[in-house]
């Protein structure tokens, strides 16, 4: 009974541990997506960064004065609407010095070579509307959008959070092999755990794309190593599916109703040739572009997990049953492609350089990250099957039911997104 108690607990605090909510901050993080474009010359480095303006004044809020409102953060300035605190853009600030606000951006980002920051010179900076920028892709698109002018007129009041800030720092370093970036600011918003850094490195004909998730207060090196490139989106990938909980909940069902290994082995091929496909296809655009279609599959996931769960107390019998179970996984697994390459979307461009080592390396590392899950679900599995009387019965039947519960509140909740 400790086995079956332990494994119903840990499946506990898990559901839990996924489906908690995240503490709210002072500014909207309407975009939570970095880019870095590294082009190498003769001497040295130019950086061409874009980011979210949240991410440079967040965290430089001032105290509350007497009127119980905070002091507003450098470029902004706060207004109550609806009893809301908001913040805007100040544009008479950024126009009178706009070097004011790169120096911020530069202060917070380092570029380190053997350990040692790099003093970085400001060359240029320009402030865009969120859903109005210029493309940033491509080495050539970044460059350009550094040369435009800002496309908002003066007149307008933006909010910080659809601000898009593009900056070109020249790092003078003479020729230059590996290197690392790093952050050193905290704005405290909500969802920065989940910024995507996507940083593209152009040495000669060489580009290589890399990949990290959140502040990036760990530095990530950069070289001309494609299998170190490579390895940032495998990593991404096994982080996706681990912390995505309906994806962990339909393996785990999947799991927990194959009657046996070979049973266990139909069921994970049909589901990773289902959603390979579909993460190829989602991600290149071969899909429907109504705004339906996102929240027509998301709600069509949670709906999977249900059957998944299900299928697992009434598995499929002997004999067909594992060509149904293949059919089965093969068809939910086109479902949940689509879900990955929603997300995959937000951190990769379909004309990035290497795009197809990136997709590859990704689906890889979601592939990995699926046989970490059945590696540790399966011998448990093994283990309770050996207990006596109706132990595993009524614990596969637990599990089930709860990953039902979990995902009947998803299906409400999508669905009222979905209407």
């Amino acid at each position: 009974m400790f086995v079956v108690r332990l494994f119903f607990t840990t499946f506990f605090f898990a559901v839990i541990f996924l489906t908690a909510d995240r503490a709210e901050a002072h500014f909207n993080l309407n975009q939570n997506v970095r880019i870095h474009h590294v082009a190498h010359s003769g001497d040295g480095l130019d950086v061409y960064l874009r980011l979210p303006m949240p991410y440079l004044v967040a965290e430089l809020v001032g105290p509350e004065g007497p009127d119980g409102l905070p002091a507003p953060a450098p470029y902004t300035y706060n207004q109550i609407e609806n009893s809301v605190l908001m913040h805007y853009l100040d544009q008479v600030a950024f126009h009178k010095n706009p070097t004011g606000l790169a120096r911020i951006a530069e202060k917070g980002f380092v570029l380190s070579i053997d350990g040692h920051r790099q003093a970085a010179e400001i060359v240029s900076i320009k402030l865009h509307t969120l859903g109005q920028e210029p493309g940033f892709a491509t080495l050539n698109e970044a460059r350009s959008a550094l040369t435009q002018r800002d496309v908002f007129p003066t007149s307008e009041e933006i909010y910080v959070g659809e601000v898009m800030v593009d900056v070109h720092l020249r790092f003078m370093t003479g020729e230059v092999g590996a290197y690392s970036l790093h952050y050193t600011s905290d704005p405290g918003l909500a969802g920065q755990e989940e910024t995507a850094n996507l940083i593209l490195d152009y040495n000669g004909q060489d580009v290589r794309t890399f990949r990290a998730r959140g502040l990036m207060h760990t530095p990530v090196d950069v070289s001309g190593s494609a299998t170190a490139a490579a390895s940032t989106f495998f990593l991404e990938g096994i982080r996706h599916i681990l912390e995505g909980p309906d994806h962990v909940l339909f393996v785990l069902c999947m799991i927990i109703g194959a009657l046996n290994l070979h049973s266990l082995l139909a069921r994970v091929t049909g589901f990773t040739l289902g959603h390979t496909v579909t993460l190829i296809l989602g991600f290149f655009g071969i899909a429907p572009s109504g705004a339906w279609f996102i929240p027509t599959v998301e709600l069509a996931i949670a709906l999977s997990i249900i059957y998944a769960a299900a299928m697992a107390v009434w598995p499929p019998e002997k004999g067909h049953g594992d060509l149904k179970a293949f059919a089965i996984t093969s068809s939910i697994g086109l479902l949940h492609g689509f879900g990955f390459s929603f997300m995959l979307h937000q951190i990769l461009r379909v004309d990035a350089p290497n795009v197809w080592h990136s997709l590859l390396a990704f689906n890889v590392g979601v592939e990995a990250g699926q046989v970490i899950i059945v590696l540790l679900i399966w011998p448990l599995v093994l283990l309770l099957r050996k207990q006596p009387g109706r132990i595993w019965v009524s614990s596969r039947a637990v599990v089930a039911a709860c990953a039902s519960l979990v995902a009947m509140v998803w299906v409400v909740e999508r669905a009222e997104f979905f209407l």
